[in-house]
């Protein structure tokens, strides 16, 4: 039986464990802490189709420099002589072009809505029951001119296929009549779905674990052996683990574990936020982008999860409260009824996500390292894409024809 070894124990390393299992691959997993805590858990839930256009686009350099001198803003960049942030800003500069909006934008598009087939398909499955809920996302906007840009994302969606519909702030009360709102209007992504992301990722833990697949907590590579174009050892300490092929999907670690192998990623960590609040009345039923402020809320397990911000910095564990803050202040300003608290420090989630300078993830294998396959950079939309990248990399690994093409999201682009 041919084995794989899978570095990472998120969202695209579980779903890649899961695919590569039901091929028949003997299947072991290593992560470095206890995997419970990784940006799959404490994410928004959001299944998006409707996010076809890349961070890279016309319009944020701009915008991101305004906010980087508002503490509460939702996009920061820490000013640093980092020189992986120097290249990578100058990788994004270079993308931000309506003609790489438009050229991402089918690739996006089918390799979202492969996750949300995929996702609805494993709904069905005995004991995998986390909450998928197919009524869409609204995008809520306060101002005329976030407003225009969002008809302007609809009308585009609609020519790709995409089902959306601008509303009025009347039509948004009707769906949530116990909701009071403060908005313009909306767009419905009606094409959007969301789930409870605790519960997935145990399910998939229970289901690997009872199927024979090996999961590995605690363990850190911090040496990888290779001979000629080949990884021959991974080690985590003084334990060395071979396997016939290797999948590198450790998220926001992926530069400086595929350095180990000689092999450059060019990724930046984008912190984000999130918390919990109890919501016995059940007013919201629909999850909640607020345009302007660039916040995400989503009814999950009788509770509302409140998240936002990207934070583009070197991995650390510091919590930038005045960011918390920006969502916590922003909530009200379009639901005068929810007015969630500032959390304290040890009821905040925080996580990286891994911001790829083009927006577009990296599946496919390595140029220089024939049995390792790459399946990272999937920045805020991991547990979108992750059964997509899974189902893909379980292809790869087969050699069999993969259900997308494979192009755009080529590790050496």
């Amino acid at each position: 039986m041919s084995k794989v070894l899978i570095i990472g124990g998120g969202i695209v390393g579980l779903t890649s464990a899961y695919y590569l299992q039901k091929r028949g691959y003997e299947v072991t997993v290593l992560d470095k802490r206890d995997i419970t805590d990784n940006c799959s858990f404490g994410n928004a839930g959001m299944i998006v189709p409707s996010h076809f256009v890349p961070l890279a686009a016309p319009g944020m350099i701009k915008q991101g420099i305004r906010w980087m001198f508002n503490s509460k803003s939702p996009f920061y960049v820490r000013p640093s002589l980092n020189g992986n942030l120097i290249n990578w800003g100058l990788k994004f500069m270079k993308h931000a072009t309506a003609k790489h909006v438009s050229q991402s934008a089918v690739p996006l598009r089918d390799l979202s809505l492969l996750s949300k087939k995929l996702y609805e398909g494993l709904a069905k499955e005995p004991d995998f029951d986390f909450e998928l809920t197919n009524n869409g996302i609204l995008a809520f906007y306060k101002t005329e001119k976030a407003g225009e840009e969002e008809a302007h994302l609809a009308a585009r969606a609609i020519e790709l296929g995409l089902d959306m519909a601008v509303l009025t702030a009347d039509e948004c009360r009707a769906l949530q009549p116990d909701l009071k709102l403060d908005v313009l209007g909306a767009v419905h992504y009606r094409c959007d779905a969301h789930l409870y992301p605790t519960k997935l990722m145990n399910a998939l833990l229970k289901y690997l674990l009872n199927n024979g697949v090996k999961i590995e907590r605690g363990r850190e590579v911090d040496k990888i052996e290779t001979v000629g174009n080949r990884i021959m050892k991974v080690f985590t300490g003084n334990t060395a683990w071979e396997a016939d092929q290797y999948v590198l999907a450790t998220g926001s670690w992926s530069p400086a574990v595929a350095k180990m192998a000689d092999v450059k990623i060019s990724l930046m960590p984008g912190k984000g936020y999130s918390f919990m609040e109890p919501e016995p009345q059940q007013r919201l039923t629909i999850p909640a982008l607020l345009c302007e402020a660039r916040v995400a809320i989503t009814p999950m397990n009788g509770q509302i999860r409140y998240g936002g911000t990207m934070e583009l910095d070197k991995i650390n564990a510091r919590i930038n409260m005045q960011r918390v803050k920006g969502i916590v202040e922003s909530v009200p300003a379009y639901f005068p009824d929810l007015k969630p608290a500032l959390p304290v420090e040890k009821d905040i989630w925080y996580g990286f996500r891994p911001s790829s300078p083009d927006g577009l993830p990296y599946i496919g294998r390595s140029e220089k390292r024939e049995n390792l396959i790459i399946a990272t950079g999937h920045g805020m939309m991991g547990l979108s894409l992750g059964p997509a990248t899974g189902l893909l990399v379980s292809q790869i690994a087969s050699g069999i024809a993969t259900d997308l093409k494979m192009e755009p999201f080529a590790v050496v682009r």
